[in-house]
């Protein structure tokens, strides 16, 4: 148990997020109340903004910890690759990983994406984003294999293919949180075509632009 006034403020902050997670296994954030939250949670209502100032920040908490986590673990399997084979087998087996361990942050993340509270919206865009960026500068740089020569295109061209695999992975990221639990069968599958898409995703790009 926590001993100091910091780590029971931070063991109460965490104890807000991960019974919110809990509640909204199978509704949306617009829907939670204050109450019931910290009814749960064990505090009383005013307490709860000692951590947020309102729901929807807790919300934006909730996106930072799951898709800033991803984009760090991504980051680190792309340093030191030169092979775009292995960087996207690579990227794939950490979004999966991730995935079992942060299952409710995923539901989460793909319930808001298009939800009804602006701010959390806004946040998922906005990780979304960093990590298209940050992809976009690694392409420039690293020179990966089967992917063009990027120094002649231009650079919203190559911000555009680095959202473009982004968004795929996202998209990997709900099918799979779509496939009944334990069928590891249809998970493989859908494991495979992601990566074989990815894969003609770079090898399309050696013949753009035209």
């Amino acid at each position: 148990m926590p001993h100091t006034r910091v780590e029971q403020k931070a063991h109460t902050r965490q104890a807000l997020l991960d019974t919110a997670l809990r509640l909204l296994e199978d509704r949306s954030l617009d829907s939670l109340g204050l109450r019931e939250l910290t009814r749960e949670v064990g505090i009383v209502p005013t307490a709860f903004y000692r951590h947020f100032p309102d729901v929807a920040s807790l919300g934006v908490a909730l996106v930072e910890q799951c898709l800033g986590g991803l984009r760090t673990a991504v980051r680190a399997v792309r340093d030191g690759i030169a092979d775009s084979d292995a960087v996207i087998g690579r990227s794939l087996a950490v979004l999966v990983a991730q995935l079992h361990e942060r299952r409710e942050h995923f539901r989460f993340i793909a319930r808001e994406r298009h939800g009804g509270v602006a701010p959390v919206r806004r946040a998922i865009r906005e990780q979304l984003d960093l990590s298209a960026a940050e992809l976009a500068t690694d392409l420039l740089t690293r020179r990966l294999p089967h992917v063009a020569a990027l120094e002649r295109w231009e650079a919203q061209d190559v911000r555009m293919l680095a959202t473009l695999i982004v968004d795929h992975m996202v998209q990997t990221a709900a099918a799979l949180l779509e496939l009944p639990p334990g069928d590891e069968a249809a998970a493989s599958d859908t494991i495979d075509m992601a990566d074989r898409q990815l894969r003609l995703i770079a090898l399309g790009s050696r013949h753009w632009p035209g």
